[in-house]
C-alpha cells in the first residue's frame, strides 16, 4: 500500500477517535483547540508502534495540519532522515505546547544539528520557535548520554539573557532548560545554581520566577542525594 492511501486511512481512524470533550480539557491545560481532536498522547504512540519508523508519512501526516497527525509524525519520523530545512519548516508550525515539546524531544534532540538549532531557535522572537531552543536544551541534558558537560555548560550563558521573556510558554522552557541541566550532573548542578543566582539579579519577574523555582529543585535534597553532592 503507498504511504499516501496509508495517511488518509491513519487519518481517518484519528478522526473516529475525536472526542470533544477531551478537546475542551485540554484547552484549560493551554494546549490550542484548533485542528485538535482530543485524542490521548498514550493512544497516539499505541497507534505509533504499530507503524513502526516511516519518514514520508509522518512528512504527510505533518502536512494535514491535525493537531493529533502531527504528533503522531514525530513519533514515526527517522531522526536520521530529517535536514534542517525539515526541522525549520516544522518549528515554524508550531502553534502548541505540547507539538513543540513532543517533536523537540522525541525527534529533533536526536539529530546531529540538534545544539545548534538549541542556540539558533532560542534566540528567535516567535514564541513557539525561542521555546523550541530551550525544550532542545532540556531534552539534550537529559537523553544525550555522550556530550560532556563543558559543551553542556555553553547553554548557560543563552539562558540567562532570555530569562526576562515574560511569555508563559517560554519561560517555563528557560525554566526547564536550567532545571534539567543542573540535575545532569554534580558540576552542572553548581554552574546552574550560579547561574540561576546571576538571575535573579535581573529586574524582572520571569527571571526571579525562574531562578528561584530552579534553585529550589536544584538545592533539594532528593537532588544531592541523586548527585552525590555533599
Amino acid at each position: 500500500m503507498r504511504t499516501s492511501e496509508n495517511c488518509v486511512e491513519i487519518i481517518g481512524k484519528l478522526k473516529k477517535m475525536a472526542n470533544r470533550r477531551n478537546v475542551e480539557g485540554m484547552k484549560r491545560f493551554g494546549i490550542n483547540p484548533k485542528n485538535t481532536l482530543g485524542i490521548s498522547v498514550y493512544a497516539l504512540r499505541d497507534i505509533a508502534k504499530d507503524i513502526g519508523k516511516d519518514h514520508g508519512l509522518a512528512a504527510k501526516l505533518w502536512a494535514s495540519k491535525i493537531h493529533e497527525a502531527r504528533l503522531l509524525a514525530g513519533f514515526i519520523d527517522d531522526w536520521s532522515q530529517v535536514t534542517e530545512k525539515q526541522a525549520e519548516n516544522w518549528v515554524k508550525d508550531f502553534d502548541s505546547w505540547d507539538v513543540c515539546d513532543q517533536i523537540c524531544s522525541n525527534l529533533f534532540d536526536k539529530t546531529p544539528f540538534a545544539f545548534k538549532k538549541a542556540f539558533q531557535w532560542s534566540k528567535r522572537k516567535e514564541e513557539f520557535v525561542k521555546r523550541a531552543g530551550f525544550v532542545l536544551m532540556a531534552a539534550l541534558a537529559v537523553h544525550d548520554k555522550k556530550s560532556a558537560d563543558k559543551k553542556m555548560e555553553k547553554f548557560f550563558p543563552v539562558i540567562k539573557k532570555e530569562s526576562g521573556d515574560g511569555r508563559n510558554f517560554v519561560r517555563k522552557a528557560i525554566n526547564w532548560a536550567l532545571r534539567q541541566l543542573g540535575k545532569r550532573s554534580g558540576y552542572l548542578n553548581k554552574k546552574a545554581l550560579q547561574t540561576a543566582e546571576e538571575i535573579l539579579k535581573i529586574p524582572s519577574a520571569s527571571a526571579r520566577w525562574i531562578a528561584r523555582d530552579a534553585i529550589r529543585e536544584l538545592t533539594s535534597a532528593k537532588i544531592a542525594a541523586r548527585l552525590k553532592i555533599k
